[in-house]
């Protein structure tokens, strides 16, 4: 049975490549598979650093979309940050200017964790165009430094960044430890992210209060790589913080997921969504952009063109490296936990 339903699942599997607008994170082609099944498609594209654990909770993830079911939303459309990669001024100022202008984000993230001086810069000419735009002290800023820091690199630069209405700084450290360090004395809101989804079993670790409360004040939910919604809901359940949910630079098809989990946990605060302004190319025709800063809750299914274009610009060699890959995360736990329900 669980031969057959791998068959299955890679007979579907389309591999896609797509181009982004500018390099994030070091990536300039977000690479994955998407999955058909019976409940829709899902999307299997865990970064090249995740070991093979983590790919398959990001497989199952993929097959909840495709074969599972969601929870009901109990909200219609959910509020989303823009968000600002690493880069000069100029260019945070500019993509500052156009979340508000057209998507009406009033909520900006802010990558950092370069050197100060180019953070600060960044930051103060995104709070100036919030300023400016909405007026002094509406827009939020959030920071991420995903734990570019060390504690003493990390006080310094809070206590400058601080300065200019921080709501708070994600993943300022690589580890607990210096996390919990540093929340010592922390002039800013701590947010865990890379903390909660790296570790061996996210669910365990939210369900240590005591610890959770040490290192941090909101806990960020990215349920690609935490296993999907239903492992995610049962996650935030555990948390003694409040969540805030975010992408994994998905495509519009995974992007759905993120949203949806924000709609089932009925956030108001605006969660990390606004990703799509980072793609040149998507699996949709026309992607749907934020309005008035919200993003409605949907599931979303690909185009033709779109996915046809997308794949033909996946070799053949990197189409086998994910099937390949795809096949190793199903050996690692999701074939226990998906074999039964995949007709084979």
């Amino acid at each position: 049975m669980t031969a057959g339903a791998l068959r299955i699942v890679l007979a579907s599997a389309v591999p896609f490549a797509l181009r982004m607008r500018r390099s994030f994170r070091g990536v300039t082609m977000r690479e994955g598979l998407l999955i058909k099944g019976p409940s829709g498609w899902g999307e299997f594209a865990p970064f090249d650093d995740y070991d093979d654990a983590a790919a398959s909770r990001w497989l199952d993830s993929a097959l909840e979309a495709a074969y599972g079911t969601w929870p009901v939303s109990a909200r219609s459309a959910v509020r989303v940050n823009a968000i600002i990669p690493a880069g000069s001024p100029d260019d945070a100022a500019l993509l500052t200017r156009l979340a508000i202008n057209d998507h009406g984000c009033s909520t900006i993230k802010v990558k950092v964790g370069g050197t100060l001086a180019d953070d600060e810069s960044r930051v103060a000419s995104v709070r100036d165009v919030l300023d400016n735009s909405l007026g002094r002290g509406v827009g939020r800023i959030r920071i991420d430094a995903n734990g570019a820091w060390d504690v003493a690199t990390a006080r310094t630069a809070l206590r400058r960044l601080a300065a200019y209405g921080l709501e708070y700084v994600e993943q300022p450290c690589p580890d607990i430890a210096s996390i919990r360090e540093l929340r010592a004395k922390c002039p800013v809101q701590i947010a865990v992210d890379e903390s909660l989804r790296t570790s061996d079993d996210p669910e365990a670790l939210a369900r240590q209060g005591a610890l959770i409360r040490e290192i941090a004040d909101i806990a960020i939910l990215k349920p690609a790589p935490l296993g999907g919604i239903a492992a995610s809901l049962r996650i935030a359940e555990a948390l003694p913080i409040p969540v805030v949910v975010s992408s994994s630079l998905d495509s519009s098809v995974g992007l759905a997921v993120a949203v949806n989990l924000a709609g089932a946990l009925g956030l108001e605060s605006a969660c990390g969504l606004g990703t799509g302004a980072l793609f040149a190319q998507d699996l949709v025709s026309t992607p749907e952009p934020p309005v008035d800063g919200m993003l409605h809750v949907r599931r979303v299914a690909p185009d033709l063109p779109a996915l046809l274009l997308a794949r033909d610009q996946v070799g053949d060699e990197r189409a086998a490296w994910w099937r390949t890959r795809l096949a190793t995360a199903w050996s690692q736990g999701s074939a226990q936990r998906w074999a039964s329900v995949i007709p084979a």
